[in-house]
């Protein structure tokens, strides 16, 4: 086989999660381009649609369902679309999230239980589902987030606990699935790309964290997209219970 056989998911089944905007847009896009079918889940089924019509172009499939992974149900009514409509799922991307930048003397708890409920156990109940389904040789790729390994000068202690809950849970899922289930998982934990949250944050925070980032710049949401593709592929066929940081260096700075 031609080495560069291995990095192919042509024909593969994936699931994204908050494929509505940002980096779950970059996700959605980048495998359909590459070839893969794309199970596309968010709450606002409205920017679903406006993905379904971005993928439309590479001539994929791609199929929409409503959820809140915050709700172990919805999750698996997920996976039971993605079976029904393409027999099978391949790959799952963990990618929906929430973050909130409020002082922890002033968080309440129900703002802290949001950050918790979506990224932390959204993505285990995610995990959950597409486990049972999923076939030797699939991958399971959580975003995490450098906050879970480092810290960013704002007060985010939901959204790092949450990040850093996912870097465990990635450990844990690993070494429970990938020898008995074939499963792989791993974890992305990007730096700096244009998303929603970074979009709410006041006007100069991003050139005061510029000079950690020893590339010098944010990341396109392509370079992430191109390693999260890497992660499903076989190429990274001897990887498993690791967090990949996706930074342009900022973490060990």
């Amino acid at each position: 086989m031609p080495i560069t056989d291995l990095f192919s998911v042509h024909d593969k089944v994936v699931i994204v999660t908050g494929a509505s905007s940002g980096l779950g847009v970059a996700f959605a896009t980048a495998f359909a381009e590459a070839g893969a079918d794309v199970v596309l889940a968010a709450r606002r089924t409205d920017r679903l649609a406006e993905t379904a019509k971005a993928i439309e172009p590479t001539g994929r499939r791609s199929l929409a369902v409503e959820c809140d992974v915050a709700d172990p149900g919805a999750c698996q009514r997920v996976v039971d679309a993605a079976m029904k409509e393409f027999g099978r799922v391949d790959v799952l991307v963990n990618n929906a999230g929430v973050g909130t930048a409020i002082p922890a003397t002033k968080e309440t708890p129900d703002q802290f239980r949001q950050v918790i409920d979506v990224n932390l156990n959204g993505s285990y109940w995610m995990a959950q589902a597409c486990a049972k389904v999923m076939e030797p040789g699939s991958s399971i790729i959580n975003i995490a987030s450098i906050l879970g390994i480092t810290t960013a000068g704002l007060p985010q202690a939901a959204y790092s606990a949450s990040k850093a809950g996912v870097i465990g849970l990635t450990r844990d899922l690993a070494q429970q699935w990938t020898g008995r289930k074939g499963i792989r998982v791993n974890a992305l934990a990007p730096g700096f790309f244009k998303s929603e949250m970074t979009d709410g944050y006041a006007p100069g925070y991003l050139d005061a964290q510029a000079p950690r980032m020893l590339a010098g710049r944010t990341g396109d949401p392509a370079e992430l997209a191109a390693t999260a593709i890497w992660l499903a592929s076989a190429a990274s066929g001897y990887v498993t219970g690791q967090t990949i940081a996706v930074d342009g260096g900022l973490t060990i700075t």
